[in-house]
C-alpha cells in the first residue's frame, strides 16, 4: 500500500517515446508512483477517474483532446488532482487557458530532470493539501446539513453615492487593516470599466476579474487563487478589474453576486471596492454584502447622495446596523460635522476620516497603502478604529443572528 505521502502520476502524452522519458526521470524518486501512461486526452479523462491521480503531466497538444480540454473534465471529476502542463508552446494565450482549466504548472519539452521533479514534488504537496481541504469542507457540510452552524467569511461593501469621496483608498486600505495570519482577507474591483485597485499596490495582476465572472457557476478553489494576485508586503490578495476597456465584456451582477458567495467560503473578509452608480455590478455587491459602509463627504451634494441612498435602503427594508456611515476626508474647519449629518440622516455618522493629502497622495503615486506607509498618519489611525468599528459591527450582527 502507498504512504500517505505517495504522489500518484499519471502521464499523457500522445508520444510513447515522451511517456517513457518521463517514467524514467521519475522512477527513482521514493514517494512518486506511476499509476497510469496514456497517449491521448480522451484517455487520460477515463483512467484519471480509475486511478485516482494527485498529478497529472499532461501533452497540451493531442490529436483526440487537447490537454487543455482533457484538464477541465478531470478537474471537474477530481478537484484536488494537479496539472503540469508539458508544451512546445509559447503563447500566453494558451497558458491563461489551461490555467483557468485548472493547470498548476507549466514545463517546456523537453523538461531537465530538476524541472520535472520539482514540479511533481510541489504539485504533489498541494493535491494532498487540496484532498484534505476538500475533506474539511465536505465534512462542515454534512454538519451544516445536520443543522450545525459552520464559520464562513464577511463581505464588507464599500459605497460611495457621490464620486471623489476616496472610496478605493478606504477599501484597499481597510482590507490591510483587516488582514492578518488568522483573519486572511481579499478586496475584490468591481468597478468593471474604471478599476484602480490594484494601481494602489503597485500591482499589474495578470488575471482579472473578467477571467473568474464567466465561470461563477463553476468555481474552483485552485482556479481561483491562480486568478488571485498577492501584494507582498501587506499579504492582501487582489482580485483586479478589467486593465482594459474591451474586456469588460457582457457581465451580470448574478455573476458577481456567486463569485462573492464563493470568495467568502476562502476568506475571512472580502472588501469590495464599488463604482458610485448605482448599476448592476453595484447592485450585486451591495446586495451579497454584510455589512455596507457608505461614504458621505461635507459639501451639499454628496449628502444629498447619501440621504437618497440611505432612503433607498430603508425602501429595500436593508436594517440600519447593517449599514456603517463613515465621513471621508474630514475638515474641521467645515461647519458641516458628522454628528449634524447624523441627526439629519436619523442614522449615526459612526466614524470620520481626516482629509489627509500629504500622506494620502504620495502613499497612492508609489501604489503603497498609506497605512503601511506611515502607520502613525492621521489617516491611518482612523482607518485602524475603522477596522474595529468593522470586527465589532460584525461580531454584533452574527450574535443577534445566532440568538434568533
Amino acid at each position: 500500500m502507498p504512504s500517505a505521502n505517495t504522489i500518484r502520476v499519471l502521464i499523457v502524452d500522445d508520444i510513447a517515446e515522451t511517456r517513457e522519458n518521463i517514467r524514467r526521470l521519475l522512477q527513482f524518486e521514493r514517494n512518486v508512483e506511476i499509476v497510469g501512461s496514456v497517449g491521448s486526452g480522451r484517455e487520460a479523462v477515463a483512467i484519471a477517474e480509475k486511478s485516482d491521480p494527485d498529478v497529472i503531466i499532461m501533452d497540451i497538444n493531442m490529436p483526440d483532446m487537447d490537454g487543455i480540454t482533457a484538464t477541465e473534465q478531470i478537474r471537474e471529476r477530481l478537484p484536488y488532482a494537479q496539472v503540469v502542463i508539458l508544451t512546445v508552446q509559447d503563447d500566453p494565450n494558451y497558458m491563461r487557458r489551461a490555467m483557468l482549466a485548472g493547470a498548476r504548472d507549466f514545463l517546456a519539452k523537453p523538461p531537465t530532470i530538476d524541472e520535472l521533479v520539482a514540479a511533481v514534488q510541489r504539485a504533489g504537496q498541494f493535491a494532498h493539501a487540496e484532498r484534505q481541504r476538500i475533506g474539511e469542507v465536505s465534512q462542515a457540510a454534512t454538519q451544516a446539513a445536520s443543522g450545525t452552524p459552520g464559520i464562513q467569511g464577511k463581505i464588507v461593501t464599500l459605497y460611495a453615492p457621490k464620486g471623489g469621496l476616496g472610496c478605493t483608498t478606504l477599501a484597499v486600505n481597510l482590507a490591510v487593516a483587516l488582514h492578518s495570519q488568522d483573519t486572511p482577507t481579499v478586496v475584490v474591483d468591481s468597478k468593471i470599466q474604471y478599476g484602480d485597485v490594484a494601481l494602489f499596490f503597485n500591482e499589474h495582476s495578470k488575471f482579472t476579474l473578467a477571467d473568474l465572472l464567466p465561470r461563477a457557476d463553476a468555481l474552483d478553489a485552485e482556479v481561483v487563487e491562480n486568478v488571485l494576485t498577492t501584494h507582498e508586503a501587506s499579504g492582501v490578495k487582489i482580485l483586479a478589474a478589467p486593465a482594459r476597456l474591451e474586456e469588460r465584456g457582457d457581465f451580470t451582477g448574478d455573476q458577481l453576486g456567486k463569485l462573492l458567495t464563493f470568495l467568502r467560503q476562502l476568506f475571512a473578509y472580502v472588501v469590495v471596492d464599488t463604482a458610485s452608480p448605482l448599476e448592476e455590478m453595484t447592485l450585486a455587491a451591495i446586495d451579497a454584502s454584510d455589512l455596507v459602509i457608505t461614504l458621505v463627504g461635507q459639501d451639499i451634494p454628496s449628502i444629498k447622495n447619501a440621504r437618497l441612498f440611505l432612503n433607498w435602503m430603508r425602501a429595500m427594508e436593508v436594517p440600519e446596523e447593517h449599514i456603517l456611515m463613515v465621513m471621508n476626508r474630514y475638515d474641521k474647519r467645515v461647519a458641516i460635522t458628522p454628528e449634524r449629518v447624523g441627526n439629519s440622516f436619523r442614522h449615526p455618522v459612526v466614524l470620520s476620516i481626516p482629509e489627509d493629502y500629504r500622506h494620502v497622495l504620495p502613499a497612492v503615486n508609489k501604489g503603497r497603502p498609506v497605512i503601511q506607509a506611515d502607520r502613525g498618519a492621521p489617516i491611518s489611525r482612523q482607518i485602524i478604529k475603522l477596522a474595529e468599528r468593522v470586527r465589532r459591527r460584525l461580531n454584533e450582527l452574527e450574535t443577534a443572528t445566532a440568538a434568533v
